[in-house]
């Protein structure tokens, strides 16, 4: 008597084998058998008849750190096959926190109605386990948590000592189950982080074998030599690459992208364990508070508002180099207001647009974070940065793996309201996209880049395949139908086509409806060190008191044998 058997489906494993005809059964919470199972009894069945059986499809870089604690049932996500997200990435996060109302503008998705009660990773992804989401995640420890834990004015470079700290908080990151180490070199809590201050962090990460992923440093004029940026990091620490969402934007110079994925071809050669990752849409998303720098910030609501106000200031402020002034170069007219407390009657118009009014595009985006300067995070901007042909480039090496680029929502409740392009469309517009209409992808081979792949990469020992003894994360959709709903007008639209889902063996969605049960889980990671608890702690309290490594007795993490 199995637990679960998924019936009558085409397995595709997740391998780029081609599928075959075959039930799934589950037992325990693990694939138990996979064959004919005619003869079998389970406690459920799910008939999969016509459709395709595959490993849940692994998300590998999310923003889901807060929302999956405001509302766990990442609908979402579960609604396009997705059972694991990768979160902690481009240097933001949820862990290591100080003072809570210092770190919540790196948090994408911060929501008051939770209380931050962590401080360290190990009691973050305790509480995400204490909050049961509905996926499963793995951590990174982000960079700009670990600047704004240890320094007091992270505008800047970090001195030796701050790097010691940082570096302490981020061995108790890895050793509490992180999978590796994230920055985003472009945002202003990281852009004065040098290139070997990133080194030595990276080296701890190196020593466990976990990955690093990175938001490089520019992504138009510049992007070839960010991408140089991350591989001397590589080379000079041996650590795991992973290049975030790697295509360039508009502005950059002709050949950037071919130039790209050359230089990761070189360095895997040369022995640099190297590859990247690409988001599913033609847009970049981000929050508009991203046009200031980390000073600009400092103090309260009133303090933005008197630096906004002044002339000289705002001048300083325009000066500074920051994401927003990086996308000046693909144009202010594809530059646009996606969503806005304060402003809802300018949503959807181009900051150029907008600039009619004042004579200056960055002048109005300024004015914007002046009326929200309450709140000036919530607010976010896209850009039309993309064409759909550098996506398929990308898409189509073997070194990218696919990803969101998103946190997980839900259609009611507390997130009923939030946006986040990409959240309810990633997967399912790659697959209408990419599999049923251009045919650049067999569903073997789009299965694989959506789960064994960036398992793989992450490092997800037992998920991303279905083999017998893998964890039960399994997906059951119609070929046909699987297609995104929401657009970028309407974003908010549950996927359509996914008819079950599979997470740790329970039923997250039955015959195209979500089941509204949750059995996903903070996931571990296996790489790292078992070693004294009291060690641990130590460390970590130490470096969020703002104390040295010798002050602690803390002598850092040995090398591996």
């Amino acid at each position: 008597m199995l637990e679960l058997i998924v019936r009558g489906g085409t397995v595709v494993d997740g391998t780029g084998a081609p599928g075959i005809r075959a039930d799934v059964g589950v037992e325990d919470g693990r694939i138990a058998a996979i064959g004919s199972l005619a003869g079998a009894e389970s406690v459920r069945s799910l008939d999969a008849g016509g459709m395709v059986v595959a490993p849940g499809f692994i998300d590998i870089h999310s923003h889901s750190d807060f929302t999956l604690l405001v509302d766990p049932r990442a609908q979402s996500a579960v609604a396009q096959g997705v059972t694991t997200e990768l979160i902690g990435n481009c240097g933001h996060g949820c862990a290591p926190i100080t003072e809570p109302e210092r770190h919540t503008a790196n948090i994408y998705g911060y929501d008051p109605s939770v209380e931050i009660d962590w401080r360290t990773t190990a009691e973050y992804l305790d509480r995400l386990d204490a909050g049961r989401p509905a996926v499963n995640v793995a951590a990174l420890v982000p960079n700009g948590n670990l600047r704004l834990a240890t320094m007091a004015d992270p505008g800047e470079a970090a001195s030796p000592d701050e790097v010691r700290r940082m570096g302490m908080l981020l061995e108790e990151g890895l050793e509490a189950g992180a999978y590796g180490y994230s920055n985003g070199l472009e945002y202003p809590l990281e852009s004065a982080a040098t290139e070997g201050e990133t080194a030595e962090l990276c080296r701890i990460a190196a020593r466990v074998g976990a990955l690093y992923a990175t938001h490089e440093r520019n992504k138009d004029i510049h992007a070839v030599e960010a991408i140089e940026e991350g591989i001397r990091v590589a080379q000079a620490s041996g650590v795991r690459l992973q290049l975030s969402h790697v295509v360039p934007r508009r502005g950059s110079p002709p050949g950037s992208l071919e130039r790209i994925a050359a230089l990761v071809e070189e360095a895997r050669a040369s022995g640099v364990d190297a590859a990247f990752d690409a988001h599913t849409r033609l847009h970049g998303i981000l929050n508009a508070s991203a046009a200031l720098p980390a000073w600009a910030l400092e103090g309260g609501p009133d303090d933005l508002r008197a630096r906004l106000e002044d002339g000289a200031t705002r001048g300083r402020v325009k000066a500074h180099r920051s994401i927003v002034s990086n996308l000046q170069v693909v144009g202010w007219d594809r530059l646009f207001l996606f969503t806005s407390w304060a402003r809802p009657g300018d949503v959807g118009r181009s900051f150029a647009e907008m600039a009619q009014r004042v004579g200056d595009p960055f002048d109005a985006l300024l004015d914007l974070l002046l009326d929200e300067a309450d709140d000036p995070h919530r607010s976010l901007i896209i850009s039309h940065a993309y064409e759909e042909e550098w996506l398929r480039q990308a898409f189509r090496h073997p070194l990218c793996t696919l990803e969101s680029d998103a946190t997980a929502l839900c259609m009611d409740g507390p997130l009923a309201d939030t946006l986040f392009l990409g959240a309810y469309t990633w997967a399912a517009w790659f697959f209408r996209r990419f599999v049923r209409e251009t045919k650049d992808f067999t569903i073997e081979e789009a299965a694989r880049k959506l789960s064994a792949a960036p398992a793989e990469r992450i490092g997800l020992a037992d998920r991303g395949a279905l083999t017998k003894g893998a964890a039960a994360d399994i997906v059951a959709f119609d070929p046909d139908r699987f297609r995104e709903a929401g657009t970028l007008e309407d974003p908010n639209q549950i996927a359509e086509g996914v008819e079950h889902v599979v997470v740790n063996g329970g039923i997250a969605m039955e015959g195209g409806r979500l089941s509204g049960q949750r059995f996903g889980r903070a996931l571990r990671s296996l790489l790292r060190r078992q070693r004294r608890l009291r060690l641990r702690l130590v460390s970590a309290a130490s470096a969020l008191a703002g104390r040295s490594a010798g002050d602690s007795g803390y002598t850092g993490m040995p090398e591996l044998p």
